[in-house]
């Protein structure tokens, strides 16, 4: 590779476009003018009005919303709480551990069966959205108390002390110590919880009742019905856009305050 430096450029280019050409063709296929999605007749933004115009549509998606962000600041909540308690040590701690850790594991198949099983027979929740809830909150709490767990585990535990010794009280220590210090892990792990949810096919097509179907089961029974159609491909694309530009303000906000943490005033001479 040092004698040839093209080299790399050229395998990182073939990755590139075999992650990303995908994508660009759907991009491009949602304007088509027909329905076809291996042929361009013709550029066009029908099926970006046919979509706002789909109320079955536009419906999956408002509950696929509102059960990803309900179930995403559940589990963050739940989940940040776990990741604290692991922080001290007791009798058994290495179990809950254990146990927090196998949804992480456990195949999407047997989860989804298993949660069917518990939510309408034993717990007797109905199928639909309290169903789909409970089963959200349950496979995405094991990634927010990883995520957060591994922030707190490397905080030191000597500011908190400090703070103490400065006779700020448990919450004023917490408001202004632990917890900006805390904070980017429980984003990421609201991010998570979020992404897992709203992308989940397999459990939630053991839950889905009457009136309560998500985007993606929608997309997957009708991609198996008649396949995929361009409104939903227009959906698709709007999606993609907007992850690429919630992940572009990302990268700028953490730019910013890199640059900012890094910047020091200067200081005047009297």
């Amino acid at each position: 590779m040092s004698r040839r430096p093209w080299a790399l450029g050229a395998v990182a280019a073939l990755v590139l476009a075999f992650l990303y050409a995908p994508i660009g063709w759907l991009a491009l296929v949602s304007f088509n003018d027909s329905r076809s999605l291996s042929r361009i007749t013709g550029l066009s933004t029908r099926w970006y009005a046919r979509l706002f115009d789909d109320a079955e549509v536009l419906e999956a998606l408002g509950l696929t919303l509102r059960l990803a962000g309900t179930s995403a600041v559940v589990a963050t909540a739940i989940g940040t709480l776990a990741a604290f308690g692991l922080r001290r040590a007791f009798p058994g701690r290495g179990v809950w551990t254990v146990l927090l850790s196998v949804p992480l594991v456990v195949p999407e198949v047997v989860l989804g069966v298993a949660l069917l099983g518990f939510c309408v027979k034993l717990a007797g929740i109905p199928l639909g959205f309290g169903a789909l809830l409970a089963a959200h909150v349950a496979f995405s709490l094991s990634f927010v108390v990883v995520v957060v767990r591994a922030r707190v585990a490397g905080m030191d535990a000597r500011l908190e002390e400090a703070a103490a010794d400065l006779g700020a009280s448990p919450l004023v220590a917490f408001r202004t110590v632990t917890w900006p210090l805390v904070a980017p892990a429980v984003a990421a792990g609201a991010a998570f919880a979020f992404l897992l949810s709203f992308d989940d096919v397999v459990t939630s097509s053991y839950l889905t009742g009457v009136g309560s179907t998500t985007l993606p089961v929608f997309v997957y029974a009708q991609a198996g019905r008649r396949g995929v159609s361009p409104e939903i491909v227009a959906l698709s694309t709007l999606m993609v856009a907007v992850s690429a530009a919630l992940l572009l303000v990302g990268v700028l906000v953490a730019a910013w305050r890199a640059r900012a943490s890094t910047f020091v005033e200067p200081t005047r001479d009297h």
